[in-house]
């Protein structure tokens, strides 16, 4: 495709020289892709207005701040000063997710196809007379293997910048009366890597065996995806579980005979994108944030990163959060807490072990009675943050040395009475009193969908199987899907309020 290509400019040129016809020539220099998309579309060459896939793209990727684009510092004795600009190859990996190009290959033949695109991106261009543009796009377009270098060798801050840049544009078009950000949800999307151990046709030994890395992909880590703790229910659709009162009809079955057995959960080697997530009402959900993790890590280890991330997106802290049972932990409760607002998270621990508090926020015994605090310690190990820990006492115990006269008779009272460890952060205390069954809880929470939402476009992008070997390409180019996904919701919303502005106008 690509000789066919060469050979149709060539011919093109030579019609027109033999007709006498001045060929369409472009300027090889040109100013950064943001500033070409401010121009007006008749101070573009005619070539770039006349190709359909360059006006696309420019219309796309032409909001982002390529002008401050965070380039490699020329301060280098290899291999040289004056490294190729990375701007570029960035917009190009986002046309190749645009495009659904699954491997470089198709990505530097679908540019070479496209000159005006290759104009458009900045790619630094080969001079060339015989081409009816003035520069040769077979030339000027990088390799495949260059492509894969240089999205392996970048740095994830340069595309956090974009990603940034990308919040920072919904932002600006949204009306001020919108309260964007104040509302999150987080959640974490699973990778599989290109690894033959994640062939199940094929044969490994040890597949599973955590200390034997994959050779295609030493940064990838075994985790599990999915994992049943309990026997499904009656409201999983066995309905002859449903009514334990009603008299048998048939001979008793043991159980391992009736019941399926235990999924033992479904193990990958890979990694995990855990992102931030707000939703504008009526008109789309954007990524604040985002971070690639191997798959070992828990999911509590993504929020602090990721909060951290998305106040320096948003230049504030978000009030409001919904997450799953994962993240029901005190310092998440806590996080929002400090902000003026409430973490609508499930209770993941047992019942029993929920603690009520008095006024002074001293927990409460089960006789009712204030447990004053005994000690403190510091927990630095087996924890994610490290936290102070207040050992709480029987109060009986503290006024008197016995438990003798518990009002209710406790098990523990003959011997020291009851103690209690908890956390002191004032977190702990929003976690166990958080009113689960209120509306203002449901209403946060049912914002979780739109992580789902944004995985569901991520996943049509390619995230959960890349085509890639190494971690650091696949959280640059995870990166990378967001911010596309940001494009997208930013021409959505400049859409659907110029329709309300259009439908509000004819109702007045």
């Amino acid at each position: 495709m690509l000789h066919f290509t060469t050979l149709s400019h060539w011919m093109v040129a030579l019609r027109d020289r033999l007709l006498g016809v001045q060929p369409a020539m472009v300027s090889l220099s040109r100013p950064p892709l943001s500033q070409l998309a401010r121009l007006p579309v008749d101070a573009l060459p005619k070539p770039v207005r006349d190709c359909p896939e360059a006006m696309k793209h420019l219309a796309l990727l032409g909001d982002l701040d390529w002008e401050h684009f965070p380039e490699r510092p020329t301060n280098r004795a290899w291999p040289g000063p004056t490294p190729a600009p990375r701007a570029p190859f960035v917009a190009a990996y986002l046309v190749k997710l645009e495009e659904h190009l699954r491997t470089f290959e198709k990505l530097r033949e679908f540019l070479v196809n496209h000159p005006a695109l290759v104009w458009v991106l900045g790619f630094p261009l080969a001079p060339a007379d015989v081409q009816p543009w003035g520069f040769d796009a077979a030339r000027s377009v990088p390799s495949r293997k260059q492509l894969g270098r240089v999205l392996r060798e970048l740095d994830n801050a340069a595309l956090q910048f974009l990603l940034a840049a990308s919040v920072q544009c919904i932002a600006d078009a949204l009306p001020p009366d919108i309260d964007f950000g104040d509302i999150i949800a987080l959640d974490t999307k699973h990778i599989i890597a290109w690894v033959k151990e994640n062939n199940l046709k094929t044969f490994v030994r040890n597949r599973y065996d955590k200390a034997q890395r994959p050779k295609g992909d030493p940064d990838c880590r075994l985790g599990c995806k999915r994992k049943e703790n309990s026997a499904p229910s009656a409201q999983d659709g066995d309905e002859s579980r449903s009514a334990p009162d009603a008299t048998p009809t048939t001979a008793g079955t043991p159980a391992s005979e009736t019941l399926p057995p235990l999924s033992k959960g479904e193990y990958y080697w890979g990694y995990a994108s855990g992102v931030v997530v707000t939703k504008i009402e009526e008109l789309a959900e954007v990524v604040l944030a985002d971070l690639t993790q191997p798959f070992d890590q828990s999911d509590q280890s993504y929020f602090l990163p990721l909060m951290q991330r998305t106040e320096n997106n948003l230049g504030r802290k978000p009030r409001f959060g919904a997450l799953d049972k994962a993240y029901d932990a005190f310092y998440v409760y806590e996080y929002f807490h400090l902000a003026g607002g409430f973490a609508a998270v499930p209770w993941a621990d047992r019942d029993a072990h929920r603690k009520t508090f008095s006024p002074e926020g001293l927990p409460l015994c089960e006789a009712g009675l204030p447990m004053p605090l005994k000690s403190t310690f510091w927990q630095k190990s087996n924890c994610l943050v490290p936290h102070e820990v207040g050992r709480y006492i029987c109060p009986l115990v503290a006024q008197t040395g016995s438990a003798t006269a518990c009002p209710v008779n406790h098990p523990h009272a003959a011997k020291k009475g009851c103690i209690t460890s908890l956390p002191t952060s004032p977190g702990n205390r929003v976690r166990h009193e958080l009113d689960r069954q209120s509306q203002a809880f449901k209403r946060i929470y049912n914002q979780r969908s739109a992580c789902e939402r944004i995985n569901s476009q991520a996943l049509d992008l390619g995230i959960e199987r890349p085509h890639l070997r190494n971690g650091r390409s696949i959280a640059n180019i995870n990166t990378l899907i967001y911010v596309l996904i940001n494009l997208r919701a930013l021409r959505r919303i400049r859409e659907r309020l110029l329709q309300r502005e259009a439908a509000h106008m004819l109702n007045v």
